[in-house]
């Protein structure tokens, strides 16, 4: 690429659509040096820099950026380390966009700093250079046991061993990084970005024990016996709910959940290489506006889906994705049919599904979200015909572990309830956070939450009497 001057925001550089359909590689390639250069001299360097207001785990943004204007990418990548462990992730899934971004100075009158597109650059030329961000800390025998090698977990852990503590994480799942691994396809975030960060957080000094599933292979009162003193729970929220529609049950209908995990996690796409086969018919609908969604759809396509659609019951403004990430599924040939929802799913004798039967729908007054409710129009049904049907509306929190802990108290949706201000659950010495306390949110968010617990944990053993509900 020449380096030419460009104005403003730089574009991020993509594989052209009709490749990238044909694979799972990665979509994005990332900013080379010049442009992440010439972008970083675009910030103006605030005396009071609103962003970092935006950011859940507190990146020192302006820092890092000024690092990177100046050419200085080692000590780019250190600053960095600093507050994230998990840099090379939130580059790629993080949607600073609504966070850091739009906090930007620059983005009142006109296209903010790419925040996103600079951390994904200072964290892969960490990984391709070999940086390494060096850290002195006292070691102690407090034991922690982590639940859970999601973004939440992992970043709780990091934390916590660079403040000394002895960290073991326990994953119900072969891998570790809980959603990062099962949810997010290989074209938006790789597998080996993904282990490359579990292993610096492991090389900080974190034990990770996999195929563990807490409630069930373990219990927390028999870890208590093996000398850990505080546990976080950072389970996620993987049960997927269904619609409860006349016909869900017929074949050839998946939850995101399962088609995701099978697709990624298990490599799916790659059968008979990897037997975990995926049956993915001509015509597929998938039903949600989320990220999850996107993934879904983008997943169908590259398995060999002649025709995709996303049935969504708003309008493309209320849809929760990424708007780059609708962007790049309509790129790709995703048909997005908007205000409709489905009403029951239509069969054939042999119990595949064939149909989805729909309503449309009008925008009405505003709902708890905020978001403008959908209205049924009265004698709008037709019928849309497929013949696989993914549900992404969501998922809820899975009761594996928590029926094994009676006085854990969860609030009336199921998820754990925890002081907001600490992340303390209801049982002493034990913490929670991430989308097992908020249900499905961003990666970031669950981030922040696993930060703000590893505070709260140095502070319990150091002062415990300052939880008033443990006294």
């Amino acid at each position: 690429m020449s380096q030419n001057k460009f104005k403003g925001r730089p574009k991020m550089p993509q594989r052209p659509v009709q490749e990238r359909i044909r694979d799972f590689d990665e979509v994005p390639s990332g900013l080379e040096e010049w442009a992440a250069v010439e972008e970083a001299r675009r910030c103006l360097q605030c005396k009071k820099p609103l962003c970092m207001r935006g950011c859940p785990v507190e990146i020192d943004i302006p820092a890092f950026i000024a690092l990177i204007a100046e050419g200085k990418f080692d000590q780019a990548v250190q600053k960095m380390k600093e507050k994230n462990s998990l840099p090379a992730i939130c580059g790629r899934v993080c949607p600073q966009e609504e966070q850091c971004e739009r906090e930007c100075v620059l983005a009142k009158k006109g296209e903010p700093i790419a925040v996103g597109y600079l951390e994904r650059f200072i964290a892969d030329y960490e990984r391709e250079h070999g940086v390494r961000s060096p850290y002195c800390f006292s070691e102690n025998e407090k034991k922690i046991a982590v639940i859970g090698a999601g973004p939440a977990g992992l970043t709780c852990s990091g934390d916590l061993a660079k403040m000394g503590y002895d960290v073991t994480i326990f994953e119900a799942l072969h891998a570790p990084g809980g959603v990062l691994v099962y949810g997010i396809p290989e074209f938006r975030l790789p597998k080996s970005i993904v282990f490359g960060e579990v292993d610096y957080v492991k090389s900080l000094g974190v034990k990770l024990e996999l195929s563990i599933v807490v409630g069930k292979s373990v219990t927390i009162e028999d870890l208590e016996k093996e000398g850990f003193g505080a546990f976080f729970i950072g389970t996620g929220a993987g049960l997927p709910y269904f619609m409860e529609l006349p016909g869900e049950n017929l074949n050839g209908i998946y939850s995101a959940n399962e088609f995701l995990t099978r697709s990624n996690l298990m490599k799916g796409y790659r059968f008979p290489e990897y037997d975990t086969p995926i049956k993915i018919g001509r015509r597929v609908a998938v039903i949600g506006g989320g990220n999850v969604a996107m993934d879904s759809a983008r997943t169908a396509i590259r398995l060999g889906a002649e025709e995709v659609c996303l049935v969504y019951r708003r309008t493309k403004n209320e849809m929760p994705a990424r708007v780059e990430e609708v962007e790049r599924a309509e790129e790709e040939g995703v048909n997005c049919i908007i205000l409709t929802n489905p009403v029951r799913f239509l069969g054939n004798q042999n119990g595949w599904v064939t149909g989805i039967e729909c309503i449309e729908m009008e925008l009405g007054e505003p709902d708890e979200s905020g978001r403008r409710r959908p209205v049924a129009i009265e004698g709008s049904e037709y019928v849309i015909p497929i013949d696989t049907v993914i549900v992404a509306i969501g998922q809820g929190p899975n009761p594996l572990l928590l029926e094994t802990m009676p006085d854990l108290n969860l609030n009336r949706k199921g998820y754990i309830d925890i002081d907001p201000e600490t992340g303390a659950t209801s049982m002493r010495g034990t913490f929670a956070g991430g989308d097992i306390v908020t249900g499905a949110a961003t990666v970031i968010s669950a981030m922040g939450a696993g930060k703000q617990a590893a505070r709260s944990i140095d502070r319990f053993f150091k002062d415990p009497d300052t939880f008033p509900q443990w006294r």
